[in-house]
């Protein structure tokens, strides 16, 4: 399955994390694709989870600044005891009486404020912000995810590898212990082909340990017990599309999740400057108020007088005066809007620079398959002829020898060309917006 396939299935779910992954019975050993390795990656790395919360309260921040923008009602219940001196108002005039009941429905709403619009507006674009972080924390777990995965896949082949040069090696033991039975060949032969054993059998050792370690790795990202016994699908090979650099870099421009960050940034910053700039205007504030504000807690009072009524008042704040605070606030909220004009700016031409880079290696990558592919099958028929023109006495030990690191090397570097390919396109797919 083409890598490209993979991550846009995957992560073009609009969720903010992974569903929970079934565990895994007792015992089981657990396959993993390169789909179910993202998807799990999702669900329990920190850095991907810490910026689906932050994109979650900054949900909840534009809510909460939308609210404040429409009227707000509320029950204002209230007893007041004044102490009694004889009189109707008691020991506290402002009272207005010994008890006093106030039951009022409230309606509180700004009519007009400049700053609570553009507060509302900012909190947009935070929200914007942070849910272009949230693909970028997803861009960035994805490409670990990655590399991790075909790490595992490359160390992988490479013990495999491995192995096949012990048992050429061993076979090539049994070939000059024949020949040396026979008179045909030196007890050097048998020594270097045994030497040649010793050697192949530490680089297993070698292989056995990477493959171990990355093993590891891709666990920490993707499961959570490090120690559940898993096997990955290996799809290593050399049929994943390449785009043209103009594809890739109108995909890249179009939709790239940190220049859409930036951009919100931006929008952000600019509102701030709007928010700022509010308080210099003036603010009408109007409240209504309906129920019981009187000395009786009932409907009527004494003479049967209406105690249910309402009241309505408006008020307009109108900034005079505060020692240059406002003006400090503006110029506080322009210093950050022209850092996010700064930031964007050098968001883009990196990201630029990575569109020409990222294209780069993965052409380079993807020329030098057929090479290597050519090299292992050269080697692997070199090998062969080697032994052959061994056995009639044309050839020595040490050609063998060689003949063998040389397979062993190309196998590996094969491996490995395929690995950095597959690599090299999903660096390139975390600037299209694909994943």
């Amino acid at each position: 399955m083409a890598i490209t396939t993979v991550v846009c299935v995957i992560l073009s779910l609009a969720v903010a994390t992974a569903p929970a992954q079934a565990p895994p019975e007792p015992g089981a050993v657990l396959s993993i694709d390169l789909a179910g390795a993202l998807s799990r990656a999702r669900a329990y790395n920190a850095q991907f989870l810490s910026a689906s919360t932050a994109a979650a309260l900054a949900h909840e921040d534009r809510v909460q600044a939308r609210a404040a923008l429409f009227p707000t009602l509320s029950a204002f219940n209230q007893m007041l005891y004044t102490q009694g001196n004889g009189t109707p108002s008691g020991v506290f005039v402002a009272n207005d009486g010994v008890h006093v009941y106030n039951e009022q429905a409230a309606v509180h709403a700004e009519l007009f404020s400049v700053t609570r619009f553009a507060e509302y507006r900012r909190a947009e674009a935070a929200e914007a912000a942070a849910r272009a972080r949230q693909d970028v924390a997803t861009r960035g777990l994805v490409a670990t995810v990655v590399q991790n995965y075909y790490g595992l896949a490359t160390a992988q082949r490479h013990l495999a590898n491995a192995a096949r040069s012990v048992d050429e090696a061993q076979a090539f033991v049994d070939i000059t212990r024949k020949q040396e039975a026979g008179g045909e060949a030196a007890h050097a032969d048998v020594i270097k082909a045994e030497l040649q054993v010793q050697q192949r059998r530490r680089d297993l050792m070698d292989a056995e340990a990477n493959e171990g370690k990355a093993r590891l790795a891709l666990a920490v990202v993707t499961l959570p017990d490090i120690n559940q016994p898993y096997r990955i699908v290996d799809d290593l090979g050399p049929d994943a599309t390449l785009p043209s650099l103009d594809e890739f870099q109108a995909q890249a421009l179009n939709d790239n999740p940190e220049v859409r960050a930036a951009e919100a940034g931006l929008r952000q910053a600019g509102f701030g400057v709007r928010s700022a700039k509010g308080v210099y205007y003036p603010s009408l504030v109007v409240d209504y108020f309906w129920g019981i504000d009187a000395n009786v807690f009932g409907i009527h009072g004494p003479n049967d007088r209406k105690n249910l009524g309402s009241a309505v008042q408006a008020t307009v704040n109108v900034p005079v005066w505060n020692w240059g605070a406002n003006g400090s606030k503006v110029r506080q909220a322009e210093i950050q809007r022209k850092q996010a004009e700064t930031e964007l700016t050098l968001v883009q031409r990196q990201l630029l620079a990575n569109i020409a880079a990222f294209h780069l290696e993965a052409q380079a990558a993807h020329a030098q398959l057929d090479s290597l592919r050519t090299s292992l099958d050269l080697a692997t028929e070199s090998l062969r002829l080697t032994v052959l023109r061994y056995k009639a006495g044309e050839a020595t030990a040490f050609e063998v020898a060689d003949a063998q690191s040389t397979l062993a090397q190309s196998r590996n570097a094969y491996d490995d060309g395929l690995a950095r390919y597959r690599v090299a396109l999903a660096n390139m797919q975390t600037l299209t917006g694909k994943f």
